[in-house]
């Protein structure tokens, strides 16, 4: 399968925030809860590289200097500092206070740094996401071909669950599941506990669709040949009917992936997934909720445009891969 020119520069978005995301203690210019308590709602700092005369010098920015409490208004000094993220010529970050650190995006409501969480966050949610995506996939695919293939009464059990999961509208479902697990939860065991349930809601999906490829092709004359010379059933599952199976599980991992960012974010955003403490793009979401403070720092919602990213790189991928290959027929 090639991908056309258009499919790659739709990637390439997502490839970069996600490369920002992995090595985010290293390009972090600041530590995710670190908080600067006189820049509540700071707008984001612009560094600069020339003086007032025109000479080119170390980077450095105008710290902000707060104008208005009540507002949190602010205005630039004429001050130049230097930033702390270059010092010493080298990306470093100290959990000390400085003067002016640098600020991407701003920062929130306690005075943390946007865009740090915005990275750091991106590691839980982006990470939740590719994990509840294989572990999809992995049992999906594995139940979905087994029943498929041998049509017996496991078939008929595993159809009937599926069709039982898929029925239930999925948000509902979830939030029922997360409703039936203690309120307060580590980091940890959040980050399970949503693995798990965003995974049981997208197995049936799969499976249902593989075991619909693997119905099609089991009786095909290739299938037939490799069972009359002795191959085994896992033999012929792996070796003749994953090349059948795999354009589907292709565009099926493209979709479910943004879908489970959007889920984690809403779960985390409601109150049901991670708390405060731990940044992810859900919980840097309930802070930007109120009208007024999105007129004041309309950067809160950075996580929204990183899960547009994600969403419009992915998808235009799993359709392109979903009309290209097969599908299989009543699925």
């Amino acid at each position: 399968m090639s991908l056309s020119r258009p499919v790659w520069l739709r990637l390439l978005p997502l490839g970069l925030l996600t490369t920002l995301c992995v090595l985010a203690p290293l390009v972090a210019p600041n530590l995710p809860r670190q908080q600067f308590t006189r820049l509540l709602h700071a707008p984001p700092t612009i560094p600069e590289w020339r003086d007032q005369a025109g000479r080119w010098r170390a980077p450095f920015v105008r710290p902000h200097r707060l104008v208005n409490q009540l507002e949190q208004r602010y205005d630039r000094s004429e001050s130049a500092v230097p930033l702390a993220w270059f010092r010493d010529g080298a990306l470093v970050r100290s959990s000390e206070p400085v003067a002016a650190p640098l600020l991407w995006l701003g920062t929130d409501g306690l005075g943390r740094d946007v865009f740090s969480r915005l990275l750091f966050g991106g590691r839980v949610s982006l990470g939740l996401a590719a994990l509840a995506t294989l572990i999809t996939l992995g049992c999906g695919g594995m139940l979905g071909a087994w029943a498929g293939y041998r049509a017996d009464r496991l078939d008929r059990l595993i159809t009937w669950m599926s069709d039982a999961v898929i029925a239930l509208p999925s948000i509902y479902a979830a939030l029922l599941l997360r409703a039936l697990l203690p309120a307060v939860l580590s980091p940890t065991a959040t980050f399970v506990m949503l693995t798990v349930i965003l995974s049981v809601m997208a197995i049936p999906v799969v499976s249902r669709g593989v075991r619909g490829i693997v119905r099609a092709e089991r009786h095909a004359d290739y299938v037939v040949a490799a069972r009359a010379l002795g191959a085994s059933t896992p033999r012929i599952l792996s070796r003749h009917l994953l090349p059948s199976i795999a354009p589907f599980l292709v565009s099926q991992a493209a979709l479910l992936l943004p879908a489970f960012v959007i889920a984690e974010a809403t779960f985390s955003y409601v109150g049901l997934g991670f708390s405060d403490t731990v940044p992810t793009w859900g919980t840097m979401l309930q802070e930007a909720a109120t009208a007024s403070t999105l007129d004041d720092a309309p950067w809160l919602l950075s996580p929204v445009l990183a899960m547009i990213v994600v969403v419009l790189s992915l998808q235009p991928l799993g359709h392109r891969v979903a009309r290209t290959s097969t599908a299989p027929p009543g699925f």
